[in-house]
């Protein structure tokens, strides 16, 4: 009997409660939170993964998951022909199991029995909160030549990150011999770093994963509800795993701060990441929104999405994201307007979506349909590095006005 055909499904983790994220993640999962100005952070996975020829994916959810369920089913869609499948399983209470998902290996473990019914072969368990672009089926190969059980990729890293991220260190061969999650004390930090590319750094888990199915099931047997802390761990001292080197641009958007300078770097004109390829696209929902109407605006180094309406501003350094509606006289600088998620032709209110005339913004994160008033100035004068109040979220010194807000005229702070 012929060996099965190795095919890699692929598993997205949906994420926590992204309680570091929020108020951005007050009314979605982190997943659904916008960026790019037209994107959200499920597409990056998701286009890498039909990017790669994996059609066989599986979105695991449980927090503030509208959404980001009604993105996908509305985004994307394989044709019968292709033998492709999208699906989301949702964290739910069974006869057996009467929890939410207690950790990224618990999410799994809870639908064990639907994976392993799948013609897959192998899995690559994806997070869904990560910017970048990587082609999963070099990482595949490179997994098989190494003829591992586990597969992690790595990336090098500053050592100022290591608190922040699963450390390792592996051999020649990239057989990892030694891993720490989140390692806090400068004695151990000292002793994972390694000289790479001629600068010390550490070698950081990207929480990315290749298991041979069998591999997984087993691991999955382990006490211990995540991968980072649990299984893998356990699989280096268990099984041959090896690490895949990847040398692109990478971010975990865990932070707001993190958030925000990952988007206002994509507004740089030699930025390690970008949106646009037309040979490796990142994928979204199509709206068929019209181009947008700019009227004597003066706008540098920032991207526009479509469907706005943009006075006679000044807009530099910035994103604006679809259906933004933007008044003369409007500052922006290092601002990432997310827009709105409708068309406000006539307002019942009495400050319209959008941004109203001769209002100056700096480092701030407008959320999907906030309506600010007119010469409002949201430039953190008094240097805040945090604060919080019903209509306004100061973190990292950088301010954020949440979803379906409305700031008054002459508002300051």
């Amino acid at each position: 009997m012929k060996p099965p055909k190795v095919r890699l499904g692929a598993i997205i983790l949906g994420g926590g409660r992204g309680e570091r994220l929020s108020p951005l993640t007050d009314y979605r999962a982190k997943p659904a939170v916008h960026i790019g100005g037209k994107y959200r952070l499920i597409d990056v996975p998701i286009s890498n993964c039909i990017n790669s020829g994996i059609n066989l994916i599986h979105i695991l959810t449980q927090f503030n998951t509208t959404s980001l369920h009604r993105h996908i089913h509305r985004t994307y869609k394989f044709d019968i022909y292709s033998r492709g499948d999208i699906e989301i399983l949702a964290a739910q209470q069974t006869a057996a199991n009467k929890d939410w998902f207690q950790g990224t290996a618990d999410a799994v473990r809870s639908y064990w029995d639907r994976f392993e019914q799948m013609s897959a072969t192998h899995y690559i368990i994806l997070a869904g909160d990560h910017l970048y672009k990587m082609d999963y089926s070099e990482f595949f190969q490179h997994h098989l030549d190494t003829g591992a059980d586990v597969s992690v990729a790595v990336r090098p890293m500053p050592i100022s990150t290591a608190p922040e991220l699963g450390v390792l260190k592996a051999g020649d061969d990239d057989s990892i011999t030694r891993f720490v999650e989140k390692p806090q004390t400068p004695e151990l930090i000292d002793e994972l770093s390694e000289e790479i590319d001629g600068e010390e750094k550490v070698l950081a888990s990207m929480g990315i994963y290749i298991f041979r199915k069998d591999i997984l099931q087993e691991v999955l047997k382990i006490k211990g509800d995540d991968f980072g802390k649990n299984i893998i761990p356990h699989s280096i001292e268990t099984y041959k795993t090896t690490a895949f080197r990847f040398q692109g641009y990478w971010e975990d958007i865990g932070t707001i701060k993190t958030f925000f300078d990952a988007n206002i770097a994509l507004t740089e004109e030699k930025f390690k990441f970008t949106f646009y390829n037309e040979n490796y696209p990142i994928y979204t929902r199509q709206r068929f929104l019209p181009g947008s109407e700019i009227r004597g605006a003066k706008i540098d180094h920032s991207i526009i999405s479509e469907g706005c309406k943009i006075g006679n501003a000044e807009i530099t350094d910035s994103i604006i994201g679809i259906r933004s509606v933007i008044g003369d006289g409007v500052i922006f600088n290092r601002v990432f307007c997310m827009g709105a998620d409708y068309f406000e032709h006539i307002s019942k209110a009495d400050i319209p979506i959008g941004v109203g005339e001769n209002s100056i913004m700096k480092n701030v994160i407008i959320d999907k349909n906030v309506r600010i008033g007119k010469n409002v100035k949201l430039i953190n004068a008094a240097g805040l590095n945090n604060y919080k109040s019903e209509t306004v979220t100061i973190k990292d010194g950088i301010i954020i006005i949440p979803k379906n807000a409305t700031i008054p005229d002459n508002y300051e702070i």
